[in-house]
């Protein structure tokens, strides 16, 4: 990990010329022509890789679209950028870091020499011994009973990711020696944790401290929180800590000094960035909520995209495609907003986890080389799950005045008998997810066909309020099933696209300088807050007086 940044693919002029003079073409293109022309679509724009279909037909693209695109890329050197990646060269060079979050999912090396994948699964090891403890009910707390209830206290990567995961993957909730329920706690406020808190008793409940730097003021605000309202029933002991506390962080010094026993940290390191990081024991949440062997499985699909983007052609990557076609709507069909739409509940936190990987990676206007981008880099990524959003803002992608991407997410099959003591309930549930699955499709047709999706007599004197122009791109993902495996496969398929793009506009994917500043101010103005600091001068007058308020001082008139 000590290459020097020269060892980097270095930045060289390289002409977006024909692609600009595509987009020409294909802005004045429908999406009915480009089928019309080409009645064999799917079959020329949808890659199968195990048990994923990625569908990118209803994408405003051609043949001739696509090989300028990987031509393109291959201008970008994308492909030395990717073994680049897969190495440990310091790929974050604004932080002198590499970005390995790839070695967090790589099988367990058969030896015992010193390696990457050695120390990330001595780690994984202790996480998994500290799980089968408790789901076993042999883990106590300080009076002797069994954990019941744990909180995972953490913000940003340290939440999102396995809130969205272990949400997800609720049917394969593992059963337990006893009952056992996980909680997520993130707002600064504490109102979530004041709301979990009357719910649970001290004597079984256990906290999860997840900080990389364990410096985090959201995180370790609520942490003492917690410790005074275990305190306040159990005592201060290093008992109460040991037995009701473990932490994740790139710190022991840290863990060790806010009181949390040696055998109940767990180690990160800094090449693993936040929202890249429950693949390590920041997935503790997860492997508690689906076990030992569904965490095993969700590193296994995360790490068979590792293999895929490193091994497949351009032509049928489909984190390449994903990224490639991203920058196509964004860069050249001026599309500055792309929507997550999956039709399925479970993945309801789906699309804020990716908000935060998408836009907190990507988000930048300067380049690796220093000089400002002259490209519009990420777009503004939302979503919600679909058939909530079709009745929130479906109206503005059919009939709005902006141009919107999608991705469409849903399994294929979803319920079965084998789950239920009914078969009514079975085919009841299985109805319902028809029913999802068609609206998806439909919704995906009409937004791409417009007028030509109705029926023909549906036409006849339609106002035109009621009509729709349609050509608005999507990319549909199917899954066989949503299980470990394949939800490991779909949120690698995202992070390999994220870092696709930054190729593609030559910036670093991997730090966030904007985010620290505003934790650091932040931190500069508490003290005023708090009433331990009186100087305001050196603050803006907004600041100013919303400080005074904020203190109970009257307005000047």
């Amino acid at each position: 990990m000590n290459q020097p940044l020269s060892a980097l693919p270095e930045l060289e002029p390289v002409s977006d010329f024909e692609l600009t003079k595509l987009a020409a073409e294909y802005h004045k293109l429908h999406l009915n022509q480009l089928f019309e022309q080409d009645k064999q679509r799917f079959d020329q724009y949808a890659v199968q890789l195990d048990t994923i279909v990625y569908d990118f037909s209803k994408q405003r693209i051609a043949k001739d679209v696509l090989a300028a695109l990987i031509d393109f890329a291959e201008q970008k050197k994308l492909a030395t950028w990717i073994k680049t990646l897969f190495s440990e060269q310091k790929i974050n060079c604004s932080e002198q870091r590499a970005a390995m979050h790839w070695a967090l999912r790589l099988p367990k090396p058969v030896d015992d020499a010193v390696s990457i994948a050695q120390q990330v699964h001595v780690q994984l090891d202790r996480m998994y011994a500290l799980v089968e403890k408790i789901h076993a009910g042999q883990y106590r707390g300080a009076t002797g009973e069994v954990i019941r209830d744990v909180v995972n206290i953490g913000v940003g990567g340290s939440d999102l990711g396995p809130l969205m995961v272990s949400h997800a993957l609720s049917d394969f909730k593992t059963m337990t020696a006893k009952p056992l329920d996980v909680h997520f706690v993130s707002t600064i406020d504490g109102s979530q944790l004041s709301d979990l808190l009357h719910k649970f008793r001290p004597e079984t409940t256990l906290f999860i401290i997840s900080s990389k730097s364990f410096g985090t003021i959201d995180t370790l605000s609520n942490a003492q929180t917690a410790r005074h309202w275990l305190e306040k029933s159990l005592g201060q002991s290093a008992t109460v800590l040991k037995c009701h506390f473990v932490a994740v962080s790139t710190k022991p010094e840290k863990m060790t000094e806010w009181g949390i026993a040696a055998e109940n940290q767990f180690l990160l390191w800094d090449w693993v960035g936040g929202r890249y990081s429950l693949w390590s024991c920041i997935g503790l949440p997860i492997a508690l909520t689906i076990g030992v062997d569904g965490f095993k499985q969700f590193l296994a699909g995360a790490h068979q995209i590792d293999q895929h983007i490193q091994q497949a052609p351009f032509e049928q990557n489909i984190p390449v495609l994903m990224g490639l076609l991203g920058i196509w709507n964004n860069n050249f069909l001026n599309m500055q907003t792309h929507a997550v739409l999956p039709y399925d509940g479970r993945l309801k936190y789906f699309a804020a986890y990716l908000q935060q990987l998408e836009m907190e990676s990507n988000g930048k206007s300067i380049q690796r080389d220093g000089n400002k981008t002259t490209w519009n880099t990420c777009p503004i990524v939302w979503g919600e799950v679909g058939p909530n959003a079709q009745h929130a803002f479906y109206q503005l992608l059919h009939q709005g005045t902006h141009s919107v991407s999608c991705d469409f997410i849903a399994p294929v099959q979803r319920y079965n008998a084998n789950q239920f003591t009914y078969a009514e309930s079975a085919e009841t549930l299985i109805e319902q997810h028809h029913l999802a699955l068609s609206n998806c499709l439909a919704q995906s047709r009409l937004l791409a066909f417009g007028n030509q999706a109705l029926k023909p007599e549906e036409l006849k004197d339609l106002p035109i309020y009621k009509q729709y122009k349609g050509n608005q791109p999507s990319s549909t993902m199917l899954l066989s099933e949503l299980n470990p495996q394949s939800l490991g496969m779909l949120v690698a398929l995202y992070e390999h696209k994220v870092f696709v793009q930054s190729v593609i506009w030559h910036i670093n994917p991997f730090d966030q300088w904007g985010v620290e500043k505003g934790k650091e101010i932040a931190n500069q103005l508490l003290p005023i807050l708090n009433g331990t600091q009186q100087d305001l001068s050196q603050l803006d007058a907004s600041t100013q007086g919303l400080i005074r308020i904020l203190l109970g001082k009257a307005i000047d008139s």
